[in-house]
């Protein structure tokens, strides 16, 4: 007998075999059988311990963010809420500095989250910083989580009151007078988290347990965790602690995957035969873990961020003067005026790439401009063509910048591409700024990634954005930015290939298909109950479309309180 039967369903299957039916019957946390016919729905509604009518409702595997941060869109509840809108102005970002100044004790920290210079105009200053906030310790973070600025109680800290020192790989922005102005890039955010860091386990695990209910009433049922444990990215070195911790309190509220940024890797000792020179002790490596909590891919970052022109482009950014010639069949990775820049040296982050593939680890590596992303593939071609392996399904988050021959070469590695349908809307008119005219169709590719026989996952990375799925799926559609304009129109893609990619399309990406992503007997009973199908409404209302139910290992986790019969 079925542990609980959903009938009078419209289910939404993610099975080309099989792709719609009527009810779905739930067993140990597995989906034990799909309905269609009048004769199968019957029996799965006689054979059931506990039959919920959803009234038409139409259900879907539960949404999977494939590249998100869970940790840090959790803490930022609790911080000022800098994105515009609401915040449309540098006032406005003061004042709102100053109201929590107001009940901020001296000395402590005023932290934000979420500005976006290209909605402001400009980067906040420190001294407008020291005068909303006098005697705080003020830290906003930018929307693209690439780059913060600091006020002057911060910078004398780092002892960088009055010059900026070289910092490998990022950079400490300067007034015309050579005088740090606050903005940290890239890699010398890590300056200021060497204040703060590590942040304290019991934190973190209240950070996660925030966002799992955010998520649950989202109808996100799993979701990737890109980057833990190292690096600017981290919050603790042990911070997969935090996640045990929420788990063993009844506290993680979706799965997990834990990617592992590449700082936290080592040379292991293992024998020469092994193939293990880098990774964690014991050999943990990707695929550790069970369904709720496992480790995917070691998570490397190449560049930056097209907003903040930190990601590095073989050409420059719009309205740069200087243009730097390049060969990309000669490894023409250096940084150039205007272009952008690497986090690190092009032979290093290669040398990493392939060493981690060759100890066996899935790799995920943060490449949005394009000469990243082509320092990124060779090194994937350099790893497999010296240590063959079957279907390593290795990663490039982002992928955002990118010209049609390097789509044609990632597919043909089988490299994943992960880009984010939400950027769209809220980062757009940034990027369309930043590469110009003549780059617009290079941006955030979908359609393309598909023809090339890609499989397309659904991510958000949020923070960065508003991480709601169906938001994610409307920009995946709809493909236009927060003033109307189009973002390369060209790659818009269906609906129902935006919702297999948020469902099945993520489960691929992290090597998980064969027990999530589709209703079909056998997988986990994580599914999404949603007020309308998403298929058949008009695709700008699928944002405002309502998630009614959220189940997780067939447990209804989030109930709207629409439906009847939840037990």
């Amino acid at each position: 007998m079925a542990d609980l039967a959903l009938v009078n369903a419209n289910v939404l299957t993610m099975d080309p075999s099989r792709p719609r039916a009527a009810a779905v019957a739930i067993t140990g946390g597995r989906i034990e059988a799909v309905a269609a016919s009048p004769a199968e729905v019957s029996a799965a509604q006689v054979h059931a311990a506990q039959v919920v009518d959803l009234g038409g409702a139409t259900v879907a595997p539960g949404f999977n963010d494939a590249h998100n941060h869970m940790t840090g869109f959790g803490m930022s509840l609790a911080e000022v809420d800098l994105r515009s809108p609401p915040i449309a102005s540098l006032d406005e970002l003061y004042a709102a500095i100053a109201r929590r100044a107001e009940t901020t004790a001296a000395g402590d920290w005023v932290i934000g989250s979420g500005y976006d210079q290209n909605k402001l105009g400009a980067h906040p200053h420190r001294d407008a910083l020291d005068r909303a906030a006098p005697g705080r310790r003020v830290w906003l973070r930018h929307t693209s989580g690439h780059m913060c600025v600091v006020n002057s109680l911060v910078l004398t800290d780092l002892g960088l009151d009055a010059a900026a020192p070289d910092v490998p790989g990022g950079r400490v922005a300067t007034d015309p007078d050579g005088r740090p102005s606050g903005l940290l890039e890239e890699r010398a955010q890590a300056l200021a988290g060497t204040l703060v860091y590590p942040y304290p386990l019991a934190q973190l695990t209240d950070a996660i347990d925030r966002a799992g209910a955010v998520y649950l009433a989202e109808g996100v049922t799993s979701c990737t965790e890109a980057g833990i444990g190292g690096g600017w990215i981290s919050h603790s070195p042990v911070e997969l602690a935090a996640f045990t911790a929420a788990r063993n309190q009844g506290r993680l509220r979706v799965r997990v995957e834990l990617m592992v940024a590449s700082e936290v890797l080592h040379q292991l000792g293992a024998h020469p035969d092994d193939g293990m020179d880098l990774g964690l002790d014991l050999g943990i490596r990707s695929g550790f873990g069970d369904d709720w909590l496992r480790l995917g891919a070691m998570k490397i970052f190449t560049d930056g961020s097209l907003v903040g022109r930190t990601a590095a482009l073989h050409d420059p950014y719009a309205g740069h003067e200087t243009y730097a010639e390049h060969d990309t069949s000669a490894g023409d990775y250096a940084d150039g005026a205007g272009r952008g820049y690497l986090q690190a040296d092009a032979a290093q982050l290669q040398a990493t790439i392939i060493a981690a593939h060759r100890s066996g680890w899935q790799v995920a590596a943060h490449a949005i401009g394009d000469r990243a992303v082509d320092l990124v593939l060779d090194a994937y071609a350099q790893a497999l063509a010296a240590s063959p392996r079957p279907d390593p399904r290795h990663r490039i988050e982002h992928f955002g910048l990118t010209q049609a021959r390097q789509v044609t070469r990632a597919a043909e590695l089988g490299v994943i591409a992960v880009p984010q349908g939400r950027f769209a809307s809220e980062l757009g008119d940034g990027m369309l700024a930043a590469v110009g005219p003549g780059r617009h169709d290079w941006l955030y590719r979908q359609r393309s990634l598909l023809a090339a026989g890609m499989v397309l996952p659904g991510s958000s990375d949020r923070p960065v954005v508003a991480g709601a799925p169906l938001l994610g799926i409307a920009d995946m559609v709809g493909r236009r930015t927060a003033s109307g304009a189009p973002l390369n129109p060209g790659e818009a893609i269906t609906v129902p290939q935006a919702l297999y990619a948020y469902t099945a399309g993520s489960a691929y990406a992290s090597r998980q298909e064969h027990v999530k992503g589709s209703i079909i007997p056998g997988q986990l009973a994580d599914l999404v109950v949603l007020s309308e199908d998403p298929t058949v409404v008009s695709p700008d209302r699928i944002a405002g479309l309502a998630v009614l139910a959220t189940l997780v290992d067939g447990r209804c986790r989030y109930d709207s309180g629409a439906i009847d019969g939840w037990s």
